[in-house]
């Protein structure tokens, strides 16, 4: 029922969360809301299916950063989830997950669904890291897993701020290159011997 899902997308970020009926998904929908309470029953049961939705929309923008090498495919990454920020199918998404991540502290469902996309980045990002190291473009004092966490709360840090208080996430750009270059670059890595 994916189309119950994105008019589930569009009344979440019209109405908000809290705000929120079956009636208003109904409403950005082809589907009546008797159709939508005879397949999910509760709008609580609906919202899962929503966040898995999600999840697989959040998973294949990370899937599809790429790079020759450990550098490209973290710059590649970068791009995908922060430089890009007036697209309006961002924006739309940035703001769906905000009023998500709001629900976390009150609903532990939505705080494990939520763990879920957190940790997807954070891992691709040690992976990213750890292959950096591996491949000696990356410095090798560099611990993988603090600066994965790192560059995870930098990523959803401008998220929130560009939905709340409409801050571009390009105004990071700066200290995120200044960042890879002074912490995460091996210190001449045209001249580190090979692997």
């Amino acid at each position: 029922m994916a189309d119950i899902l994105k008019a589930t997308h569009r009344a979440l970020c019209r109405h908000g969360y809290a705000d929120l009926t079956i009636q208003d998904i109904a409403a950005e929908s082809a589907k009546s809301k008797a159709t939508i309470h005879y397949h999910y029953g509760t709008k609580e049961a609906l919202f899962s299916a929503f966040l898995d939705y999600l999840y697989d929309q959040y998973t294949a923008q990370i899937d599809a950063a790429s790079g020759e090498t450990p550098l490209e495919h973290l710059h590649s990454l970068l791009d995908i989830l922060l430089w890009n920020p007036t697209e309006p199918a961002k924006q739309a998404f940035q703001t769906a997950i905000l009023e998500v991540k709001a629900q976390a502290p009150y609903d532990d469902s939505v705080q494990e669904q939520l763990i879920e996309f957190d940790a997807y980045l954070s891992d691709r990002l040690q992976a990213i890291i750890e292959a950096g190291i591996q491949a000696r473009e990356f410095n090798d004092d560099v611990d993988p897993s603090t600066a994965a966490d790192f560059l995870t709360t930098a990523i959803k840090g401008a998220h929130t701020r560009q939905v709340t208080v409409n801050h571009p996430p390009e105004h990071l750009s700066v200290p995120m290159t200044n960042y890879i270059q002074t912490y995460l670059l091996a210190n001449d890595p045209a001249e580190a011997p090979p692997a």
